[in-house]
């Protein structure tokens, strides 16, 4: 027991530098998260127990705890399995307990690990261990002599009998824990990232052609471009090397090599040594680098990209709802028509209709039509126009068709929304569940006019890894992309509460402590009975105990009830704090919640009490003065410039609004409204250096750039958001830029649902940045 928790306040302590935190914060979050508890619920309702942690602290101590535990498991395997081979001394079990990491715990393994039989193993059969001790003992005698008196009928001659000797030698140093961790070092320091095109390739990798040629820094290398360059060797475009400089870093590394084996001189045996150890360095350990390296790169990469696909994912969750308003979706096409789905304030399904107003039906007259009436007969309050293929020129039809509204019919507001996701939805089992006689493409324009409405409540029926908000994302460990993507999802939709009578089974899924069967539950409880009265009400749901209520309750809210706190995040546990709060000030609860005023003059502490301490009593007077806050920001639009329809349309030197649809490590893509969405570099993002784009823009900012350059056969726009308009155009770009990123001022990502995903840096990057 003493010595479990040992091990627990060694993770604690780690885990508190790592997220700057306190270990007791450390161990107290492990507690409440081991015990089911989820990360909103900690983040929201135990800030007391905590200390305060949020929720990215939180996700980190999850991940970490899980990490280190593993190690901890991992260390007392391979501590029993030395101790059974009878080969424990004290010094390995100190090196075993002060490794800090899983490599490190399976360096000093190796040599204990059982493992098929080796040259070194064969060599040790036929008696040349002590031939080689011979060799390290007297460094002055000919190793060529000493080798004769080994030569048996396994053994036929002097050159076996050294090759054997040199095999043992080899074996050790490549499991020389010491020797693999100081090489690891240098490499990491010192190694270079080579790439190079495989003869006869390069029209086919063509997008690749950045890195035909290509060679910086492993340490710098961006995240980006070594995801690149891993596509492009996957698709056997390109060949990757991983080594030290070659004028210097083999010497270096086999240096490394010769302070494993000791001090050599120039004596006979000192010599055999020393070529022992360039062997050893080129034939085995050059690659165990090369490979752990390529593992460490290809981790690093995916976790950049992981992260940035998160970061861009919450921010589009989290985009401004235009709210409860009857809206007309329209899902462009050419040839097979434009679907229309009319929507009440709610999100429920009143009117479909298809359009064909452009070829070949060429039906403008009727198109028109159509849409006047809906818009009369409805009363629609915004027109939502899908950004794919003939987005522009719906935007256009529309245009026209709300001049010819007649006088006293209320004017809709046009928005062009993100179709990211929506063929998926569309073609999804839960879109046909609840539109079984609905044509795919109808659902979709469904889809668009609810995103508008609620752009959370409906991008979480997609899986998020289809919204096409990250680069490389089929590249990436899909497990690992799915766990964090799901979290990303879970805080978004806990941010904001989630109406309990309103909310569909995929919202409610993604509530703490719910998930998919409770939220089918709930559904149907909610069907069979009619709208939740109370949050008390949840307890009658089948299989929703005290523990899931206990998580789930804050977040749900129910409107119009006869508890006025349903209605807000404060949780059902601290009532009755806000009710002596209430009492304290005298009136109703209803004329206080959203009254400021009344609530200035209390002071929080007055309300403390052995179970809630002061952090919960200031969130329940921040709830009560602003009930149900939405935090997310308020509803805006771009606006299209008339008569900029195609990227053909575009000049350099035009000032034009747009949004941002992605934001990547090397700059951020902006939809102005041609059907291509232009590239504004990081050196152009501001006036200023900036490290990440994030520090400038969001996926969903509306922003005003100017084109810098057009380049119309490889449709590549490169705009900039630089007060003094690009002029200095490499003025803040980062030291380690390469090529590929400074071809990406004139690159764009492709319009959204376009086809594969192919991406490279520079053409490559673009495809990778393409919506799936």
């Amino acid at each position: 027991m003493a010595l479990a928790d040992a091990t627990a306040d060694r993770i604690a302590r780690i885990i508190a530098t790592e997220i700057s935190a306190a270990p007791a914060q450390v161990r107290a979050a492990a507690e409440l998260l081991d015990g089911g508890a989820t990360v909103p619920f900690v983040a929201r309702y135990r800030k007391e127990v905590t200390g305060g942690l949020d929720d990215t602290q939180l996700r980190n101590l999850s991940d970490r705890l899980a990490y280190l535990r593993e190690m901890e498991a991992r260390r007392a395997a391979i501590l029993n399995s030395v101790k059974e081979q009878g080969k424990l001394t004290d010094d390995l079990a100190r090196a075993i307990a002060g490794a800090e990491t899983k490599a490190a715990l399976e360096d000093i393994y190796l040599p204990f690990k059982p493992k098929r039989r080796t040259k070194a193993m064969i060599a040790r059969e036929n008696g040349l261990e002590p031939l080689l001790r011979a060799i390290q003992d007297d460094r002055a005698a000919d190793p060529a002599a000493l080798a004769a008196g080994y030569i048996t009928d396994a053994v036929p001659d002097v050159k076996s009998a050294l090759d054997g000797a040199r095999d043992i030698l080899v074996e050790e140093l490549s499991e020389n824990a010491s020797l693999l961790g100081s090489l690891r070092d240098f490499m990491r320091r010192d190694a270079f990232i080579a790439a190079k095109v495989i003869a006869g390739k390069e029209e086919a990798g063509a997008k690749f052609s950045d890195y035909f040629d290509h060679r910086e820094k492993w340490a710098d290398i961006p995240s980006h471009r070594a995801l690149a360059i891993l596509r492009a060797a996957k698709e056997e475009i390109l060949t990757i090397d991983i080594s030290p400089d070659p004028e210097t870093g083999a010497q270096r590394a086999e240096g490394i090599v010769i302070r494993a084996i000791g001090t050599l001189g120039d004596r006979p045996g000192d010599q055999w040594l020393r070529q022992v150890a360039g062997w050893t360095w080129r034939v085995r350990l050059s690659n165990t680098m090369y490979i752990d390296l390529m593992t460490e790169l290809r981790k690093r990469a995916h976790d950049e990209a992981i992260r940035v696909f998160g970061r861009n994912l919450k921010d589009l969750l989290l985009a401004a709802p235009a709210g409860p308003r009857v809206t007309i979706g329209v899902d462009p096409g050419i040839r097979t028509g434009c679907k229309i789905a009319v929507v009440d304030a709610t999100g429920k399904l009143l009117d479909t209709a298809t359009i064909y107003p452009f070829q070949p039906k060429n039906d403008l007259r009727g198109a028109e039509a159509t849409l006047l009436a809906l818009i009369a007969k409805h009363g629609a309050d915004l027109i939502a126009i899908g950004n794919g293929t003939a987005s522009r020129e719906t935007e256009r039809l529309v245009a026209e068709v709300l001049k010819r509204l007649p006088k006293g019919v209320k004017q809709p507001t046009k928005v062009v929304v993100s179709e990211a996701g929506a063929s998926v939805y569309s073609a999804s089992e839960l879109a046909a569940k609840e539109f079984p006689d609905l044509d795919v493409s109808l659902r979709g324009a469904v889809s668009i006019a609810r995103r508008l409405q609620d752009p959370l409540a409906e991008l979480v029926k997609v899986p998020p890894e289809s919204i096409g908000v990250g680069q490389y994302q089929h590249d990436v460990d899909q497990r690992q992309l799915a766990k964090t993507l799901e979290a990303v999802v879970e805080d978004a939709v806990n941010a904001v509460g989630v109406d309990l009578n309103m909310a569909s089974a995929p919202l409610l899924a993604h509530v703490a402590g719910l998930g998919p069967s409770l939220a089918q539950n709930i559904v149907a409880w909610r069907d069979e009975n009619g709208a939740f009265p109370s949050r008390a009400a949840l307890k009658k749901v089948t299989g929703l105990g005290p523990r899931a209520f206990e998580q789930c309750a804050g977040f749900l809210r129910i409107q119009g009830g006869k508890e006025p706190l349903d209605a807000s995040s404060v949780h059902p546990e601290a009532y009755g704090v806000a009710r002596k709060i209430v009492a304290a000030c005298g009136r109703d609860i209803r004329a206080i919640m959203g009254d400021g005023t009344v609530l200035k003059g209390l002071r929080a502490e007055q309300f403390v009490d052995d179970s809630f301490g002061l952090p919960t009593v200031r969130d329940i007077l921040a709830e009560l003065e602003k009930p149900g806050r939405d935090p997310r920001p308020g509803f805006v639009t771009a606006s299209f410039a008339d008569g900029i329809e195609d990227i053909k349309d575009l000049r350099p030197g035009m000032s034009l609004e747009g949004t941002v649809t992605n934001v990547a490590a090397f700059g951020a893509f902006v939809d102005i409204g041609v059907h291509q969405d232009g590239l504004v570099h990081i050196s152009q993002l501001a006036d200023r250096f900036i490290k990440d784009p994030n520090e400038v823009v969001k996926v969903g900012d509306v922003v005003r750039v100017r084109v810098t350059e057009v380049d119309v056969p490889r449709k590549r726009i490169g705009l900039t958001m630089r007060k003094d308009g690009g002029a200095q155009h490499d003025r803040g770009a980062r030291p380690s830029q390469g090529k590929g990123d400074r071809q990406h001022a004139v690159a764009s990502k492709p319009a959204p649902r376009t086809g594969s995903d192919t991406g490279s840096l520079g053409a490559a990057l673009m495809d990778a940045m393409r919506r799936k």
